[in-house]
């Protein structure tokens, strides 16, 4: 802290020094924006440099240097190198006053990257008064912590492996093998031997106590334990072996194929306590904040800007290659084009009386 206190200040005597050159006296601005990186409103507002009408500011400068990565701003300690850099910023000021002299302010994408500049802007300062989440009061978060008690248990969690065949016959020969196997290697020589699931290159394949696996579930019906590669029977069965390294006792049906199903390993459940949680509880109300606090906005908003929507003006957007909605007639193969009709005036901006249309 002492050494980041340390170079802000050097920085800002640097940057002081710089309006101390003995340079021409520019007029100052009336608003020269907050003071910035320790320095006064007085020195913030010293003038540095004046392009057409617009005159960049000590307080300009000292933005730009904060904008900056701790490391890059690093170079800007002597002089010349910060004579570089308000030779950058003046020419960056040089081609925007040329940009909007050509009117490319009004080009349609430098619009967008503009209302998305001042989006970010506008919620960045909405934020300011939030708390860090190391401010929110313990009260808040134990709270929130009692509130969501589902969120802070983990349900018991099981490794699954499983055998693959497509012969019932054949399965239940395997079944029993697999159930006579008395270690993970003898499993694992069952599975290269019979699965329609094993890798081609024996060589290349999992240790032989890993052969099978198909994932980690939790027991049917919680909806955060499924596993994509693990069919829904094969999860019930799972959850009925007794121990870690048992085989079902039932060749399980699912898919078209017939299973052999191994428990491979085994988390039971938990609940986190509050302390192992906290620090995800107060990233989690931040984030409320913020959602809460941009919804406000917005709302605040909408009422100070009505808007309105014109939904047939919407539907009327047609896509490249997009296939017609429900409900469009299909058109068919061998459809003759359409007769020219007379052209008619149309204002796509007008709601029209026709939802169809």
């Amino acid at each position: 802290m002492i050494r980041a206190t340390a170079r802000r200040s050097l920085l800002a005597l640097s940057l002081a020094a710089l309006a101390a050159c003995d340079e021409p006296a520019l007029q100052v601005p009336a608003d020269a924006g907050e003071p910035v990186l320790g320095l006064s409103a007085e020195q913030s507002a010293r003038a540095l440099a004046k392009v057409g009408d617009k005159v960049i500011t000590l307080g300009d400068f000292g933005r730009t240097l904060e904008r900056m990565d701790q490391f890059d701003r690093l170079r800007y300690q002597t002089k010349e190198r910060r004579r570089e850099l308000l030779s950058e910023i003046v020419d960056a000021e040089l081609l925007a006053l040329e940009a909007r002299r050509r009117g490319l302010d009004k080009d349609a994408a430098v619009e967008d990257a503009t209302r998305q500049i001042l989006r970010d802007a506008m919620i960045a300062q909405a934020r300011k008064g939030l708390p860090a989440p190391a401010d929110i009061p313990a009260a808040q978060v134990r709270a929130y912590y009692e509130a969501n008690a589902d969120k802070f248990t983990e349900p018991e969690r099981r490794r699954v492996a499983a055998i693959v065949v497509g012969d019932r016959a054949l399965g239940e020969k395997v079944l029993k093998e697999a159930q006579k196997a008395a270690s993970g290697s003898a499993w694992g020589e069952l599975f290269l031997k019979h699965s329609l699931s094993a890798p081609k290159d024996k060589a290349a394949s999992a240790p032989l106590d890993l052969a099978g696996e198909l994932g980690i579930v939790s027991a049917p019906g919680d909806e955060r334990g499924g596993h994509p590669q693990v069919p829904e029977p094969v999860r019930a069965a799972a959850f009925r072996i007794g121990s870690v390294g048992a085989v079902a006792d039932e060749l399980v049906e699912a898919d078209g194929r017939f299973y052999i199903v191994r428990l491979s390993g085994l988390t039971a459940g938990h609940r986190r306590e509050l302390a192992e949680a906290e620090r995800s509880i107060r990233v989690a109300i931040l984030q409320q904040m913020m959602q809460d606090q941009e919804r406000a906005l917005d709302e605040e908003l909408r009422k100070k800007f009505p808007v309105e929507i014109n939904d047939a003006a919407l539907a009327s957007v047609k896509l490249p290659g997009q296939l017609p909605g429900p409900g469009s007639a299909p058109q068919a193969e061998t459809a003759k084009p359409p007769a020219p009709q007379p052209a008619q005036a149309s204002d796509a901006g007008t709601p029209s009386t026709d939802a169809s249309k």
